[in-house]
């Protein structure tokens, strides 16, 4: 006889995903729809999409969602999350929407210590629009905006999101992880996990830094770009927890 051992979270929808081969998108847009099948969470779940590749996730998720303007997103999802207090609210956004356009958004959100959980997909680069640099691209990284690699003197340094995030007094949850390799795919769900008992506990900011890989803005194909996180990536984004509650909080 033989037995289902996995099939598609419901919480998905059939649609066709267009993301790019061995882009990281579709692995975490599957860890969140497996999250709110097993905690029973998606007749209250609110995402809130952003600008850029994750975008065309509205039409992947069975959940109420909604697109916000370039950046914007943390901004939309404090005023979700204030008036439906009871609701999960999810904000996703990539690297350039949250920290170039996005900044002062995200940042003021986790000041006022928001109660809603980010989840920061940061693949160095911006994907949709060409591969041009992004805030969080390394130093001497290739892209088409810096064709001779990232300088300091012209482009500054690049930002480390879930630091910054950690260090605000309104942050209540700050993690990085990433999903180049089964391990840290493991460990990528019970960060996005914890991210949303706090919120549903009516705690601060939770706040998940996803480190993904992007081979068509890297331009190198999908097995060479989970190798170059593991080499180059994880040197600038050190995975580790950066603020999470002490014992018995």
């Amino acid at each position: 006889m033989m037995k289902t051992v996995y099939e598609r979270p419901k919480v998905l929808t059939d649609e066709y995903m267009k993301y790019c081969g061995g882009c990281g998108h579709g692995i975490i847009n599957k860890l969140i729809a497996e999250i709110m099948e097993e905690e029973n969470l998606s007749e209250k779940a609110i995402m809130v999409w952003p600008i850029g590749c994750s975008v065309y996730a509205d039409r992947y998720f069975n959940v109420d969602s909604v697109c916000a303007l370039h950046g914007r997103a943390p901004a939309m999802g404090t005023g979700i999350k204030r008036a439906m207090e009871d609701n999960l609210v999810v904000v996703y956004q990539g690297d350039g929407d949250m920290v170039s356009e996005g900044m002062a958004e995200i940042m003021h959100a986790g000041i006022r210590g928001e109660k809603f959980t980010v989840v920061f997909v940061n693949n160095a680069i911006y994907g949709m629009t060409g591969g041009q640099m992004a805030p969080t691209t390394l130093m001497e990284q290739r892209t088409s905006t810096s064709p001779h690699g990232r300088n300091a003197d012209n482009a500054g340094f690049p930002v480390n999101m879930a630091e910054i995030i950690g260090n605000l007094h309104g942050c209540y949850y700050s993690e990085r992880v990433a999903v180049n390799s089964p391990a840290n795919i493991r460990k990528t769900k019970d960060a996005i996990k914890k991210a949303f008992k706090y919120q549903l506990d009516g705690k601060g900011l939770s706040f998940v830094e996803v480190v993904s890989p992007c081979p068509t803005g890297w331009g190198v194909k999908p097995v060479r770009a989970l190798e170059w996180i593991g080499e180059s990536v994880l040197n600038q984004y050190p995975l580790g927890v950066f603020k999470a509650p002490k014992e018995g909080e």
